[in-house]
């Protein structure tokens, strides 16, 4: 998909969040500048344990798509220089703690007076309003305080990070959709806007029912452990040899999960029939399931529940999906050529998943590379001149 191409992004993201958003639209089409500082790159290029070629895997990960221009914001050259290119831009994406792009001269205000028609979004823990919005935060703090944390882990246990950053990567998603959804606007207007983007809103964005189940029914939920506070059973099960989880979240699937089970007599039996019953009988139901499924294989039960048409799965580490069948076949695990790396592996594109026709994804960049080649294209500048800025440290 390349909807967004003919779209010049200029990315003055680090870390995940940004880098992740704008990752997204390079891999819908765009055409992403990724701004870094001389010497050092983007922080997540120092980050461990994994690295190929020199490379950060975790870099790799999030930065594919994009070209890389290193200048040094701290001088004012540098500055102008940035100021210039946001101007040939039709997108700015920052990151900046607060007062940083006001002082490197960045911010909204002083770009879309130059350029009335960019769309500047800024990431931020907390947005540019609040009592907190100065407060620094990472990922964890996010899902902490966003109430994902509060609903992850054993109910009888402590409260447990998600496995993946969805405090930084759902900034990204969010991102993404907002720059997207304000260039259809710009269509419709001729003018760009600013997209106050908060992480800890995006967090609060998907507590959806868990929010309203709070607001409006009273029932503060906690911790889910594997399972739903709506529907029985829906959650993760022991096998003989693993786990598996089943998903029965409307009485539709209940007497097709009693035939996989060959237990056809559950199906009317009171206790059990109907969701409702078997919210109330919830420890007799999951303790008969249990034993249950714990007689044989996971493979043998999905094969049974597949048969029968109910909504079940296999509890899959990272090796495991990627190397599932239905991922590869989706083209959703993505090869890429790096210039030191050589042939990187990353988690593909879902948006251009199953598209009979694929085009390759580029690689991460290398710190700077595209600096001479972006500042000659968009900019006009010459080897000599070029040359005098590296000498002075300005570009690298």
């Amino acid at each position: 998909m390349n909807a967004l191409r003919g779209v010049r992004v200029l990315d003055l993201t680090r870390m995940l969040a940004g880098p992740y958003g704008t990752m997204l639209l390079a891999d819908l089409g765009a055409e992403v500048l990724k701004v870094e500082r001389p010497g050092t790159g983007d922080d997540i290029r120092a980050v461990g344990p994994h690295f190929v070629g020199g490379e950060s895997v975790y870099f790799l990960s999030v930065n594919r798509g994009k070209r890389s221009v290193a200048l040094d914001l701290a001088r004012p050259e540098g500055r102008s220089l940035l100021r210039r290119l946001a101007g040939r831009c039709d997108v700015v994406v920052e990151n900046f703690r607060a007062g940083v792009a006001e002082r490197l001269g960045c911010d909204a205000a002083t770009l879309m007076a130059d350029n009335p028609r960019l769309i500047v979004c800024g990431i931020t823990a907390f947005g540019r309003s609040g009592p907190d919005r100065d407060l620094p935060a990472f990922d964890l703090t996010l899902q902490a305080r966003g109430g994902m944390m509060g609903l992850t882990g054993d109910p009888a246990g402590a409260p447990v990070r998600c496995g993946v950053p969805m405090g930084d990567l759902a900034g990204g998603l969010f991102s993404a959709l907002a720059v997207s959804a304000a260039l259809y606007e710009r269509e419709r207007t001729g003018v760009g806007r600013f997209i106050d983007l908060s992480l800890l809103d995006c967090q609060v964005g998907l507590l959806t029912y868990a929010a309203g189940n709070w607001l409006m029914a009273g029932d503060d939920m906690g911790p889910q452990g594997s399972g739903h506070a709506h529907a029985v059973p829906y959650q993760r099960f022991t096998t003989r040899d693993g786990h598996l989880v089943v998903a029965v979240f409307t009485d539709a699937f209940w007497p097709g999960f009693c035939r996989a089970l060959a237990r056809p007599e559950w199906a009317d039996d009171p206790r059990l029939a109907t969701n409702a019953a078997r919210r109330s009988h919830m420890d007799t139901v999951l303790s008969l399931i249990g034993q249950r499924l714990s007689e044989e294989g996971t493979a043998h039960w999905l094969s049974r529940l597949y048969a029968e048409g109910v909504p079940a799965g296999p509890v899959q580490r990272v090796s495991e999906v990627c190397a599932d069948p239905q991922v590869l076949s989706r083209g959703m695990i993505a090869t890429m050529e790096h210039p030191t790396a050589g042939a990187v592996r990353a988690a593909g594109d879902p948006l251009r998943a199953g598209e009979a026709v694929r085009e390759g994804f580029r690689a991460a960049p290398v710190l700077g590379a595209d600096t001479d080649a972006v500042l000659g294209e968009l900019l006009g500048m010459g080897a000599a001149e070029l040359a005098g800025l590296r000498d002075m440290g300005v570009v690298g």
